[in-house]
């Protein structure tokens, strides 16, 4: 079979008969990005869980399976799903659990990594019991995420044990802690990771001694074309070396991405100012990091606001003023029922939109090894009113 080009075959697929909205995921593109994550796992030793607050699609997760170690949930139900849809490992952190899901929590976990030392006094000996591994999320008191939403170590950021808390807090509960996770980081390169890693040892490196783990937490674009890995592998190595810990990731990102988008219809041209397309995807309800964030998607053979002929500010169709996609130009004029490809979307969009305005949600498709399109799930009536009173 000929090679078939990601983005034309993105294209091809657009000019069908496939219905729309749809997230359409590649496997085969997915699982390049595996193959990636295997080599830094073969290269070090550490261990790669792939975190479901990012992507959480589970009919690609036996094949994802094969080549990482588990997952990471940030809660009950993703706890369950990463133990029932990718069978292995699963490593919990939340800012505060539930009293009423810890015992199910503990249940699913390979390890249970708390945020404060309240949480770990409460919970702990129900976890040691349970023979589950416990954790302390500390910050590492350096971060370089631009955007304060995305920046977990903020000003006043809830996330992670401050050194002036663990320093006096630690030496009491030393004995139960397994391991120390931290998070600092946001689609970026192992350069930032090598200047986190030296703060965290500035702050922390005198308590990693008897510990099993240390957890660098997620953020790492190690599947980007740009990425250097190399430097990424010094920098595990080098840590296990120097501590004698097994070392954890944690990409959501980096395991899907460019292996996904979301193809949308034009529902309407409208002319205010400017020409513009009314599209049957909603920045609001189907990708709302555009919003957020944040960030103008890219579309396939489309140009910059005033880079081609012909332009337009594309809309979703929801009742929201604001719900605007970006501004885009063109070869070729649209027409009403033409399909645009929306790239990069199968990450922190499938698993972060929403029914608002009754809009259904978009279908998930798959494409599997040897080209066959798979329509996994189609979204109704039902999904929107279950989840209402």
């Amino acid at each position: 079979m000929k090679f078939e080009p990601a983005n034309k075959r993105f294209l091809r697929i657009a000019k069908g008969p496939i219905e729309t909205p749809v997230y359409l995921l590649d496997e085969s593109l997915i699982e390049e990005n595996m193959k990636v994550l295997s080599y830094v796992k073969e290269r070090t030793g550490c261990k790669v869980f792939h975190a479901l607050k990012a992507y959480a699609s589970f009919a690609t997760f036996p094949m994802m399976s094969q080549y990482l170690d588990g997952t990471c949930a940030s809660g009950l139900n993703e706890a369950m799903l990463g133990r029932r849809e990718f069978g292995k490992e699963v490593h919990s952190f939340s800012a505060a659990y539930r009293e009423d899901e810890i015992d199910q929590i503990v249940k699913y976990s390979d390890s249970i990594i708390f945020n404060s030392f309240y949480q770990l006094r409460k919970y702990g000996k129900t976890v040691k019991k349970s023979e589950v591994e416990i954790g302390l999320r500390v910050n590492p008191g350096h971060a370089e995420v631009s955007t304060d939403m995305y920046n977990p170590c903020a000003p006043h950021s809830r996330l992670g044990i401050v050194h002036s808390i663990f320093k006096k807090e630690f030496p009491k509960l030393k004995g139960i802690v397994d391991g120390l996770h931290f998070h600092a980081m946001c689609q970026q390169n192992s350069d930032v990771l090598k200047r986190i890693l030296k703060s965290f040892e500035r702050l922390y490196g005198e308590y990693i001694k008897g510990l099993k783990w240390v957890n660098f937490g997620g953020g790492h674009h190690i599947t980007r074309d740009d990425y250097d890995i190399e430097l990424l592998i010094n920098l595990i190595n080098s840590f296990k070396h120097k501590y004698g810990v097994q070392v954890f990731l944690e990409p959501g990102e980096a395991s899907v991405y460019n292996a996904g988008v979301m193809i949308s219809s034009v529902l309407d041209i409208v002319k205010n100012r400017t020409e513009i397309a009314i599209m049957d995807a909603s920045a609001e309800t189907h990708m709302p990091d555009v919003l957020l964030m944040p960030y103008r998607p890219h579309i396939l053979g489309s140009g910059a606001k005033n880079e081609k002929e012909y332009r337009y500010r594309l809309a979703g169709p929801s009742c929201l003023a604001g719900d605007t996609i970006g501004d885009y130009s063109f070869d070729k004029p649209l027409k009403r029922g033409y399909k645009l490809v929306f790239t990069d979307m199968a990450l922190y969009s499938i698993v972060k939109n929403t029914t608002f305005n009754g809009i259904n949600l978009p279908d998930i498709a798959v494409i599997r090894n040897g080209g066959k399109i798979d329509v996994v799930k189609k979204f109704g009536y039902l999904d929107y009113r279950n989840r209402l009173s």
